[in-house]
């Protein structure tokens, strides 16, 4: 993995999962079922956690969703999902909270959005009996401003202070500003209210890559307290995972952000779990963790007229993700694997040289031959029509040979045995 300094936040610990202090970049994501609808959530919640969501965001917005939560939590750990629930409030936060102690109880963490908590003069008030409740339930909270429901009256502010400044700022730095003044100022009521700066993380949302990056700059110079990263709505398909790939990407290369939420609008019917294996895919391109095997296959040219690499390279990738699961507890360590899958002799097999296991397949008008490599090492050339499935086994059979139990046993063993000095 890739050592970038990172900003040291202050830890702060979610249910079963450690976010900031040095701990690994967390990969969170939120639900678009109804909360009321328990078999719906509890199917989605599952899904995400299976997908590797390590905390997952759900709607509080009303009583049955209030009442639904600790129903949600039970039928979770019946199933042996314990991925940590995160209550979404807004506007009737402090309500719901103190009418649904089971709900408040339940959740591992709650998130209050500065700008509706309450207005005018009810703002502090509710604000504080949500903090309150928080600190009774010993439970951390997110304060996540949103550019969409920013504090206008702290804005307003803001605005006509700048106004009546010598050297006036743009309009758009005095609304960094106000989401930064905004985070911080709530951050230090709940601080004056008893809540340590290990029960709570930071987020400024907005949806321009480089106002969000302006604003996390900002928040990370001003504040040692953990960071959610995400650009919020970032927008359907590529649009949305090349915006928040790109803002994301830029501050985690400075060291900052100790969650991330890629979040992407679905396709109608879609898979709300591929906001997970986006944010899973930043993070290890970006060599900050590793979730599954890489598999690298060449992006195909004149050379590469047959589609022979390009159905083994997405058979071999959807069968690792989907194995994962079960791979993970079987073969500790698996996530680590880098297999390759090339289309010709041009990069081929040098290609297959640097992964663990690669299969160099012959391109359009060469021998009909595919070296295999494990290692760096040729061991054997395939030909003919099983070829691919012969090396899916390979796969298969060196995962086992490296990071089965008679692997680690063997490691064990050499890691026991004595050495001359002892």
């Amino acid at each position: 993995m890739t050592i970038i300094a990172r900003k040291q936040t202050v830890a702060v610990k979610i249910g079963n999962v450690a976010m900031g202090g040095g701990a690994p970049i967390v990969v969170q994501s939120m639900t678009n079922t109804d909360t009321a609808d328990v078999g719906q959530t509890v199917a989605q919640v599952e899904a995400l956690a299976r997908a590797g969501s390590e905390l997952v965001r759900i709607t509080v917005d009303r009583e049955e969703a209030a009442a639904a939560v600790p129903l949600i939590r039970a039928q979770l750990d019946k199933r042996g999902v314990d991925v940590p629930l995160i209550g979404d409030f807004h506007y009737n936060g402090h309500t719901l909270l103190a009418s649904y102690p089971e709900c408040a109880e339940s959740l591992a963490k709650y998130r209050i959005n500065p700008g509706n908590v309450g207005f005018k003069d009810k703002r502090d008030k509710q604000f504080s009996q949500i903090i309150e409740i928080a600190l009774k339930h010993d439970k951390p909270v997110r304060i996540g401003v949103n550019w969409g429901s920013l504090d206008q009256d702290l804005l307003t502010q803001l605005m006509n202070e700048n106004a009546e400044s010598a050297t006036p700022k743009d309009a758009r730095e005095v609304m960094h500003e106000a989401m930064v003044q905004s985070a911080l100022l709530s951050a230090a009521r709940a601080q004056e209210l008893g809540m340590g700066a290990d029960k709570i993380v930071l987020s400024a949302k907005v949806s321009a890559v480089q106002d969000l990056i302006a604003v996390y700059r900002m928040l990370a110079e001003r504040s040692d307290l953990a960071l959610h990263l995400g650009l919020t709505e970032a927008g359907m398909g590529s649009k949305g995972i090349v915006a928040s790939s790109a803002a994301m990407s830029v501050l985690m290369q400075e060291g900052i952000g100790d969650t991330i939420r890629i979040s992407l609008t679905p396709e109608p019917g879609g898979d709300r779990s591929l906001e997970v294996k986006v944010a899973q895919e930043l993070l290890q391109s970006m060599g900050f963790r590793a979730f599954v095997p890489l598999v690298a296959a060449c992006p195909g040219c004149g050379r590469t007229t047959s589609t022979t690499f390009q159905e083994l390279a997405r058979d071999i990738q959807d069968f690792i993700r989907d194995q994962m699961p079960v791979w993970k507890r079987q073969y500790p360590g698996v996530e680590n694997l880098n297999v390759a899958v090339m289309g010709c002799i041009v990069n081929g097999p040098g290609e297959s040289k640097h992964a663990d296991i690669g299969i160099s397949l012959p391109g359009t008008g060469e021998t009909p031959a595919a070296p295999v490599f494990v290692e760096g090492k040729k061991v054997t050339t395939l030909r003919g029509p099983g070829a691919a499935d012969e090396f899916k086994q390979m796969v298969l059979d060196y995962i086992e040979q490296r990071y089965g139990s008679g692997a680690r046993g063997q490691n064990s063993e050499r890691n026991a045995r004595p050495t001359a000095a002892e």
